[in-house]
């Protein structure tokens, strides 16, 4: 669905269901070129919005609760301002009332509201749908209450959305690229100082192509958060705040001390940080043969060292190995399923996806699918 298409949606049911017109506001889902794993190190992430995203509108009522409406799942939540609480089996209900309470946490009033949201972020896929929908509700109340709130006191409060109240303790770059995308540019960002510095992306004759495993496999969220605890473990270790401020000299020292597994993973982020900044000057210098290996060694790394690729991933990554039209290819996301990304030479795609799709299905018994993405603004009000 276009956005275009979607933003109509969006205002029709919303003038259907609440009978008034709302502030319309889109929130962008992101790709990240390289540098997995390392926002909650401190370290270095290199995203950018995509052209994908979620739709919201959103007005006050004179009810005494909230009334939010999700067009693409056809459910409702009804909640009061006070004493909120997270939902058991919430899903998409917990980023909203986590994004709530976060405001109200902050000494912030705001009334009650209706909203109404529909995307076209593939769920699942590593494209931080997440990330889109928590800036979206913050950005809506923002503009509809004139809270006065900055653009990065926003992406703290969506992070702290996901910790508090989805239980997952991620970093700060997808909300970041999130509400701070620019079109055409993907932004080297350190993690540690939110600094970004904007690259413009250009891959001349080659197109930037994710391929959906369609696969999620469930020990996303708990791994996720047990990995985050061995990099804080390992880091406490060494005396340093985070495994950013680590060398290879200090991890070696330790490397007796600590399990191989644990060693393979600190290292791991040691490497992608190196990775990430390796791949901002190969962007420079318009170095795309370098930039396509780094991505590749960035996957190997997260499947062997990190661990958190999974059959399906690494089967397509193989496949891109192969193939002379691929320059770079890695898993992109938390892992365990969701997208590659994909740097494939312009014109060569199809044949690509046509050649690995019944392979892919043979062995899975899955279908592939394919996004087209362009880099695009973040987080917007529309006019």
């Amino acid at each position: 669905m276009t956005n275009e298409s979607l933003l109509e949606k969006v205002k029709s049911t919303f003038l259907k269901r609440f009978s008034t017109k709302p502030v319309l506001s889109f929130s962008p889902g992101r790709i990240n070129l390289i540098g997995e794993h390392t926002d909650y190190n401190g370290g270095f992430v290199f995203p950018a919005a995509i052209n994908k995203g979620i739709v919201s509108g959103i007005q006050k009522n004179n009810n005494m609760y909230c009334s939010v409406y999700a067009i693409d799942t056809d459910e409702v939540l009804e909640f009061s301002l006070q004493n909120i609480q997270p939902a058991k089996n919430g899903g998409w209900k917990n980023y909203v009332l986590g994004v709530v309470a976060e405001i109200i946490k902050r000494d912030i009033t705001i009334c009650s509201f209706d909203l109404v949201f529909a995307g076209n972020i593939p769920l699942g896929a590593g494209l931080s749908s997440s990330a889109a929908l928590e800036n979206s509700i913050v950005f809506g109340l923002n503009e509809l209450f004139e809270l006065g709130l900055t653009k990065e006191e926003m992406i703290y409060i969506s992070q702290k959305a996901e910790h508090n109240y989805v239980g997952v303790q991620c970093g700060i770059m997808d909300q970041y690229a999130s509400m701070f995308g620019k079109e055409g540019k993907a932004l080297l960002l350190d993690c540690r100082n939110l600094k970004a510095t904007y690259f413009s992306i250009d891959f001349k004759e080659y197109d930037i192509i994710l391929i959906n495993t369609n696969v999620k496999h469930s020990l996303t969220e708990s791994a996720y958060n047990e990995r985050r605890s061995v990099c804080e473990a390992v880091a406490a270790r060494l005396e340093v705040s985070a495994l950013r401020d680590a060398t290879y000299e200090a991890l070696f020292t330790i490397k007796k001390e600590i399990t191989e597994d644990h060693y393979q993973k600190a290292l791991f982020i040691l490497q992608e940080n190196e990775r990430v900044l390796k791949a901002a000057i190969a962007l420079d210098k318009k170095d795309y043969i370098t930039f396509g290996k780094l991505l590749f060694e960035s996957h190997n790394g997260l499947q062997n060292q990190y661990k958190v690729s999974c059959t399906e991933l690494d089967f397509l990554i193989d496949h891109a190995k192969q193939n002379p039209d691929v320059l770079g290819a890695r898993m992109m996301g938390g892992g365990f399923g969701g997208c590659t990304i994909n740097i494939i030479k312009k014109g060569a795609t199809d044949t690509f996806i046509n050649t690995v799709a019944p392979l892919y299905h043979k062995q899975f018994n899955k279908t592939l699918s394919r996004y087209d993405v362009q880099i695009a603004e973040g987080t917007y009000k529309i006019k």
